[in-house]
């Protein structure tokens, strides 16, 4: 009986309102970033963003929190210090894609991302060749705090050496710069058979049932440096760049003290040894080759699945004048899990194609029903690309947050790279993200215009005090506590005496002096796209029915 009455109460109980807001905000191309990664932070209460660019010097991976997925605040330094002893660096260049994940049962933030490295004995040791021109690899380094800084677990990259034992490697019977690859499929295939895969862009996917860890994958880029395609429909070699996945071993994940380097599982450990014809381990007694050979599964290439948009560079061989190869990219993958209606798993996985200064570089995405594939690409690809007439370039290798992490949730974002000319450096974007995975559907809301704000921002506060010689010092907050920044171009405090403007504030302080006495309304604003309204006032309000109230103080000063 007592069940059922608890039971009934329960039932009847009003739900909490909710806050909401009128609040918009604008891409403002104010934070430089490429290969923006995005997450939540729990503890900070505040979007934490990571970025290839963006770094002061002395830094790899500039760093930017927001409260709000828009007012960005770029944080002093970086996440990795250009310091070999300090940080164990391994790498020597191409510090890009960084990536962190926070383990909440040890307190441990992870660092993942790519570096190449250039010194010949390290090129060897890694893909048996000296003179291996792009010798990319996975480095993960750790951190109490998600500023920073990191520090490598170890002064080498992540225990993988992904190889490809069917590869005709042509590198070995072209000519310096290896830029014309041979004429037919049939001179290809007398290239020795067997490569080491340098990789980039690494993108972690925990895959979760509930609240148990199923497993932890690896997604990352087949660099487009030595896997020449043969493409039967253009009648040439074409080097390609393809997504791939592995499953990584949880040790390093369940290490308290965040000591263990990440390794490939057991099941794709050292499977593909042996596999090659008459391969040899190093080419001579001074550059000790890998001994391993792991395996890997593909996910993204024109072989799997050809697309016509992501043919942009096939060209450029012929386009340049005899100065760059002929490329297909496919790069910057992110995965994320949904439940179809009828309970069943559904994988989505977004990746840019092409150059990112080129007209027709974009995002597509694919689905699965298992992690590993294989993967089927959207018809409706690519789903994101420039429009000049909305001054947005370059759009691409973004990754997917929900908001506050709620994985979950469907208020969804994509914070992604663009430029606002074909010739600027990129800057972080965000645009609105939709799966539906009845329909194995995604689609991007606007990315440019006056974007809605995510939920869970409001109730703003706003506070006002007395500062020095007339001024008053202004502070915005989100529901959580997470300071707005008040020198960001998209925010500002506006004082207002009898319905007129009389001041707006310059970074957190509002001026009132020549204003005399009497009542002074502090409102917040953010910018609006339309110049016509350059400034409007947040409103706010808790349920729906509900008044809409200004995020405003009013404050009585003298004369």
């Amino acid at each position: 009986m007592l069940a059922r009455v608890l039971g009934a109460l329960f039932l009847v109980a009003p739900a909490l309102a909710v806050w909401h807001t009128d609040a918009t905000f604008v891409n403002k191309n104010t934070s430089v970033a490429a290969d923006p990664y995005v997450r939540w932070d729990e503890g900070t209460k505040q979007y934490w963003a990571y970025s290839t660019e963006g770094a002061n010097d002395g830094w790899y991976f500039g760093v930017y929190t927001s409260p709000d997925l828009a007012t960005w605040s770029k944080q002093s330094g970086g996440a990795l210090k250009n310091d070999q002893n300090a940080s164990r660096l391994w790498a020597d260049d191409w510090y890009w894609a960084p990536e962190v994940y926070y383990n909440s049962n040890t307190k441990w933030y992870f660092l993942f991302y790519a570096g190449r490295m250039t010194n010949p004995a390290n090129a060897a040791a890694y893909f048996k060749y000296p003179d291996f021109e792009e010798a990319s690899k996975i480095g993960v380094a750790t951190s109490r705090s998600p500023a920073g800084p990191f520090v490598n677990i170890q002064a080498s990259p992540l225990d993988y050496f992904p190889f490809d034992p069917n590869y005709a490697d042509v590198n070995l019977i072209m000519q310096p710069p290896f830029l014309v690859p041979p004429k037919s499929l049939e001179e290809g295939q007398q290239a020795p058979k067997g490569t080491y895969i340098p990789h980039i862009d690494p993108n972690v996917f925990f895959d979760y049932s509930g609240s148990q860890l199923q497993g932890i994958y690896l997604f990352f880029s087949r660099n487009c440096y030595r896997n020449w395609v043969w493409d039967a429909k253009y009648g040439k070699y074409i080097e390609e760049s393809n997504i791939y996945v592995v499953r990584l071993d949880d040790k390093w994940w369940n290490d308290a003290q965040a000591k263990t380097m990440p390794s490939v599982h057991k099941d794709f450990k050292d499977v593909n040894k042996g596999k090659a014809a008459n391969w040899t381990q190093s080419i001579n007694d001074t550059y000790a080759g890998p001994t391993r050979a792991d395996g890997w599964v593909s996910i993204i290439s024109r072989t799997l699945h050809p697309q016509i948009w992501e043919d942009a560079h096939v060209n450029d061989y012929s386009a340049s004048g005899g100065t760059k190869k002929d490329r297909r990219w496919s790069e910057g993958s992110t995965t994320v899990k949904r439940t179809d209606s009828e309970g069943k798993s559904v994988f989505f996985l977004t990746y840019s194609s092409n150059n990112f200064e080129n007209v027709n570089y974009g995002v597509g995405y694919a689905f699965s029903n298992s992690v590993l594939g294989p993967y089927v690409k959207s018809e409706s690809n690519p789903i994101l690309s420039q429009d000049p007439s909305r001054s947005i370039y370059s759009t691409g290798h973004g990754s997917i947050v929900a908001v506050k992490g709620k994985d979950s949730s469907d208020d969804l974002f994509y914070v992604h790279h663009a430029r606002p000319s074909a010739t600027d450096t990129r800057y972080l974007y965000v645009a609105r993200l939709f799966i539906n995975a009845d329909q194995l559907y995604v689609a991007f809301g606007p990315n440019s215009g006056d974007i809605r704000f995510p939920s869970s921002v409001a109730p703003l506060k706003l506070s006002v005090e007395p500062s020095t010689g007339g001024n008053y010092a202004v502070h915005v907050t989100s529901a959580d506590g997470a300071s707005f920044d008040l020198s960001h171009p998209g925010n500002r405090v506006q004082a207002i005496v009898d319905g007129k403007e009389v001041a707006a504030s310059s970074g957190g302080e509002v001026s009132l002096n020549g204003v005399g006495g009497g009542v002074v309304t502090f409102r917040y604003q953010r910018a609006r796209y339309n110049q016509s309204e350059p400034w409007l006032g947040v409103k706010q309000f808790e349920g729906i029915g509900k008044a809409l109230q200004y995020v405003e103080v009013n404050l009585t000063i003298g004369a």
